[in-house]
């Protein structure tokens, strides 16, 4: 695979799925945005960015839901109605980080066993090359697939990973060169 190619695949996977869940909805301008409005706007892609991250939609539902709990004690906190959303991608990514602690944890006590999580629909939506992309994703340690998913599928600028992941710009930098290293050579490696 020449060089570059993995960041090329990731992108168009990634910005595939993006599309498919269409443009982040405009900020209304005119009433003020209410838990109500985020929720019915912005949950469905909050919902695949979890799925992206712990592979498990049940899973994802539920961290997505946590973070609008969250989102919902804190309302008189927030400065303002778009800190509001990113509040949940934060609480999003933080969340999806504990259920993957908790499962690294269990799998300590538990013999590990390959379960793919994804439906057969999901996976049958998919070209080939696509699925190798998520496949590859679904190897890399959890910051480097965080950083990964935030940036070609959240389509985040670097200072908006640092923000939601809560790592400096320069790791964000660093974490994404290692991770497309890493995942081109996932792609290379035979099954």
């Amino acid at each position: 695979m020449p060089e570059g190619s993995a960041e090329r695949s990731v992108e168009r996977t990634l910005g595939h799925l993006r599309t498919i869940d269409g443009p982040p909805p405009a900020p209304a301008a005119a009433a003020p945005l209410t838990l109500e409005d985020l929720y019915r706007t912005h949950r469905m892609r909050l919902v695949r960015l979890a799925i992206l991250l712990v592979d498990e939609p049940a899973t994802a539902e539920d961290v997505v839901q946590e973070a609008f709990t969250g989102l919902h004690r804190n309302w008189g906190k927030l400065r303002d109605a778009a800190a509001a959303v990113g509040y949940l991608r934060t609480a999003v990514v933080n969340g999806s980080r504990s259920v993957l602690r908790r499962r690294k944890t269990a799998r300590e006590y538990v013999p590990p066993h390959a379960v793919n999580a994804r439906s057969a629909e999901s996976l049958a939506m998919l070209s080939t090359e696509h699925q190798a992309v998520v496949n590859a994703l679904s190897k890399l340690p959890p910051r480097q697939r965080e950083v990964l998913v935030l940036r070609y599928y959240g389509g985040l600028s670097e200072a908006e990973i640092s923000e939601a992941a809560g790592i400096s710009k320069g790791t964000v930098k660093s974490t994404a060169s290692r991770a497309l290293e890493a995942l081109q050579k996932a792609m290379q490696a035979p099954n």
